[in-house]
């Protein structure tokens, strides 16, 4: 088996959850959907608990034998604050931490595959939050957060796949709602993702000392209507990634397939309050490359203090 063919072999892997092998660390896909780009409640303090169940039974382009699948159980744990007080750009200035958790179950026998659950990476970032309202409430929202992934979760070079990437990301990213009507709104996530190189790369290869993951572009987005005024909304929500450029093996490129994948659903949000939310979506996979092709499960509960 050739160097090039092992890397793609990890490369396809990757998972769009908290689990990554030497290659794309974790990244946003179908955790946020319906209204993105506006607090539901404003400025203050937020919590917000994440749920997500990714099943993928399509692993491809493995060049070993067996019909390997893999479960997985990610928890995302966040906390928010954004300041009341606007800066002279009309901006409310606010902090975000997510911190990850995953648990694997990997279906691999007959292959060298083996799991490692524990904690995620951290991400960090602030944003600025615009709101322009109008005579009937909000009309537009949109926010600019600077995220950083740094390398704080569990990662151990033996295991093809762990929470942890063991690489800093920068995933920058621009949000916005728009209310077409009070009652219907259209949402979208924008990322951009570069990765740092990865010193303690999983290769059987002794030759190879260090790994980059190639950047990528990613989005989330999402419509949804008001059935049930101040309680319930119902919609579509859907995600997409695109890897676009090369990886690279101790500095030089590897010319194959880069990643991408589509995921689409429907999804619903009831209001028990202004202060809590309860998102629910599902979403199934297709178009993917390099990567799992599976269903995700996504339950948010987010609280307002």
């Amino acid at each position: 088996m050739t160097l090039r063919s092992r890397l793609a072999a990890l490369a396809a892997l990757l998972l769009a959850t908290s689990a990554s092998a030497y290659d794309q660390p974790a990244v946003n896909l179908g955790f946020t959907s319906f209204l993105d780009g506006i607090p539901p409640a404003g400025p203050g303090w937020y919590f917000a608990q994440y749920v997500q169940v990714y099943t993928a039974d399509k692993l491809p382009d493995l060049p070993f034998p067996g019909d390997p699948g893999l479960d997985a159980v990610i928890s995302l744990t966040q906390v928010i604050y954004q300041h009341p007080t606007a800066l002279p750009c009309g901006a409310q200035l606010g902090l975000d931490l997510i911190l990850p958790a995953v648990d694997f179950d990997l279906d691999a026998d007959g292959t060298p595959l083996s799991a490692n659950d524990g904690l995620g990476d951290l991400l960090v970032g602030p944003y600025l939050q615009w709101v322009l309202m109008g005579e009937n409430g909000p009309r537009f929202a949109h926010r600019f957060e600077l995220q950083t992934i740094l390398p704080s979760g569990d990662y151990e070079e033996t295991r093809a796949i762990n929470p942890g990437a063991n690489v800093v990301s920068l995933n920058p990213y621009w949000s916005a709602t728009w209310f077409i009507t009070p009652k219907w709104t259209l949402s979208g996530r924008f990322h951009y993702l570069w990765n740092a190189k990865n010193c303690d790369p999983n290769t059987p290869d002794p030759a190879v000392e260090d790994t980059q993951a190639g950047s990528a572009v990613h989005a989330n987005f999402a419509t949804e209507y008001e059935l049930v005024e101040k309680h319930l909304r119902v919609g579509l929500n859907g995600y997409a990634f695109r890897q676009i450029s090369d990886s690279q093996v101790n500095g030089d490129g590897i010319d194959g397939e880069k990643e991408q994948v589509v995921g689409l659903g429907p999804g619903a949000l009831w209001s028990f309050s202004q202060e809590d939310h309860l998102f629910v979506n599902v979403y199934f996979e297709m178009e993917a490359q390099a990567r799992p092709e599976g269903e995700r499960l996504n339950v948010r509960y987010v609280h307002h203090f």
